[in-house]
């Protein structure tokens, strides 16, 4: 009896022993299982670790590049600043009339213009005027259909050109018959955009009973209880007449436009002295200066904008052909 009872228990303990074997041998094929995924993700880390390092390099190439791309764009706006201005100096002697009937000029426009503009203003000139050459604008159209074209004229002689302008603008209206005329300067497209800027202040400034005036080629000076402001950037003097509505703000309280909006000459314009007697030239150098100041403070925000979005966009066009490539 005692024989058996001592077989049973050595039949349990083998029992035991072999289920613990095979625990121990499950034990081991899992460990095998992990070691070789673990070995993976030591390939797979080693991989992204040199995506990672590719990556930085191409953005240490593009953060290079952006840089290039903004001096590039500073001097594209120093360019185009450049451009408007050689622009608006070779326009100095062209006049624009509005208003004259198509066929009337006949096919000779200077001739016609030459004994036309001496009655249209009630003014002789000595010498007579003389033009280099005038013409229609835009494409021809039929007589009676549509506005009049208007007619471009260059001057041979600056001198008459600011006369006939400074007349037209003293005299008011000018009528050829039942016809009004109008003559304007000439300037460059962005010159012509920020004047027609500047006249949609017009209401405004009537309305807060300022004394104004445009500048050629376009700066708009404000005159409000003995304090006078020259603007070059017609957002500047919006925000300038907003604070303008506070009774408590006055010109000297109210914030500075930016010191690339204004220079000394222009605040002596301010008292409101005639643009014919003012030096022609040194007045256009300095506005120059002051557009391409204006134009590269406006452009910041869009440059360091732009370059961050160019920059995004190419790390995410080589993280996603990364992604694509087999490791």
């Amino acid at each position: 009896m005692a024989e058996n009872k001592q077989g049973a228990s050595m039949d349990r303990i083998l029992q035991e022993i072999s289920a613990v074997g095979r625990k121990l041998e499950g034990m081991d094929n899992a460990m095998m299982a992990l070691t070789a995924e673990t070995r993976t993700m030591h390939l797979e880390i080693a991989g992204f670790q040199s995506q990672i390092s590719g990556l930085d390099k191409r953005v240490t190439t593009v953060e290079a590049q952006a840089v290039s791309w903004a001096n590039r764009y500073q001097e594209l706006l120093h360019l185009r600043s450049r451009l408007t201005d050689l622009e608006d100096r070779s326009c100095r002697n062209n006049i624009r009339l509005l208003g004259i009937s198509e066929g009337t000029e006949g096919a000779d426009i200077p001739s016609y213009l030459r004994d036309m503009l001496p009655k249209l203003i009630d003014t002789t000139f000595d010498p007579p005027l003389e033009f280099q050459r005038a013409h229609r604008l835009s494409p021809k159209r039929q007589v009676g259909k549509g506005r009049p074209r208007p007619i471009i004229a260059c001057m041979l002689r600056h001198r008459q050109a600011r006369q006939l302008l400074q007349t037209a603008r003293t005299q008011g209206p000018l009528w050829l018959g039942t016809l009004e005329i109008r003559l304007s300067a000439d300037f460059s497209r962005e010159t012509a955009e920020r004047r027609r800027a500047f006249l949609s202040l017009h209401p405004r400034l009537r309305h807060l009973d300022v004394k104004f005036g445009l500048f050629e080629p376009a700066r708009m000076w404000i005159t409000k209880n003995g304090e006078s402001r020259t603007f070059y950037d017609p957002e500047d003097m919006r925000m300038f007449l907003e604070g303008l509505h506070d009774p408590s703000q006055t010109m000297e309280t109210m914030p500075q436009p930016s010191p690339s909006s204004q220079d000394a000459q222009g605040q002596a314009l301010g008292a409101g002295q005639p643009e014919a007697i003012l030096d022609t030239d040194r007045r256009t150098a300095t506005d120059s200066q002051t557009r391409g100041r204006d134009l590269e403070r406006q452009t910041k925000n869009y440059d360091d904008r732009g370059q961050v979005l160019q920059a995004v966009a190419m790390y995410t066009q080589l993280s996603n052909r990364d992604k694509s490539d087999p490791l």
